[in-house]
């Protein structure tokens, strides 16, 4: 169950992309989260104006310290300064966690799960990785990621570990790496086939929303029933 506001301080920003980036801030009394939550974030302006916007937590719950993703949107009110602005030490405060209808615990869930992201959506998919990880859960999953191109790929080193885990396939929308047997365009039926029997699996799904409309399309399309789709959108 979420609570009220809580003072949250950033204590480290790393550089996922050139414009996404992960910022880890401590809050004390954090009650805990699962894997495919989020939080709100809210900034207060010296006359008292507030901005709200939620972000994604990138990993399961780390004591009082959480882990968020930040996709920097040109023109954004709230985005750009907590990307690259918001100074260390700085506090904001956050209201959480949020949600359970998009949350994945590898260790309860014995369905297998098809996780399918676009740009930033990886965050709390990556998160949903990380607890199948660090719990030694064996139950099967898969990973689909949509990114523009090679620069715009969150998490590339721990993608490559996580291959020798669980099947990932990262398909590159505007700009195809040299060599790619894969030509660059949107995320097709083929992209999401053969990794996961569709009558067995469940898929979380996250994105932007034309992306999230698209994906739930094809996976409906090819057998996987309607009520094992589950989404997360933003934009």
């Amino acid at each position: 169950m979420g609570r009220g506001w809580l003072p949250a301080r950033l204590v480290e920003r790393t550089d996922q992309t050139a414009t996404g980036r992960t910022l880890r801030f401590e809050v004390d009394g954090w009650p805990g989260h699962l894997p495919g939550q989020h939080v709100d974030v809210r900034l207060t302006a010296p006359d008292g104006y507030h901005a709200v916007r939620s972000y994604s937590l990138a990993a399961p719950s780390d004591g009082r310290r959480l882990e968020l993703g930040v996709q920097a949107v040109p023109g954004g009110e709230v985005s750009p300064y907590l990307a690259d602005v918001l100074p260390l030490g700085a506090l904001v405060e956050v209201k959480g966690p949020l949600g359970g209808w998009f949350v994945w615990q590898p260790r309860r869930e014995r369905r297998p799960a098809l996780l399918v992201a676009g740009g930033s959506g990886v965050v709390p998919l990556i998160a949903m990785l990380r607890d199948r990880r660090r719990t030694g859960a064996d139950v099967a999953c898969a990973l689909v990621y949509s990114a523009r191109g090679e620069a715009d790929v969150w998490y590339r080193e721990e993608l490559d570990v996580l291959r020798a885990e669980v099947p990932v396939r990262v398909v590159h929308t505007r700009l195809a790496p040299p060599g790619a047997a894969r030509p660059a365009g949107r995320v097709t039926a083929d992209d999401l086939r053969g990794l996961l029997p569709p009558d067995e699996s469940r898929c979380y799904v996250c994105g932007p929303t034309g992306f999230v409309e698209h994906v739930s399309g094809l996976l409906l399309r090819d057998g996987h029933p309607p009520d094992r789709i589950r989404t997360e959108r933003f934009g």
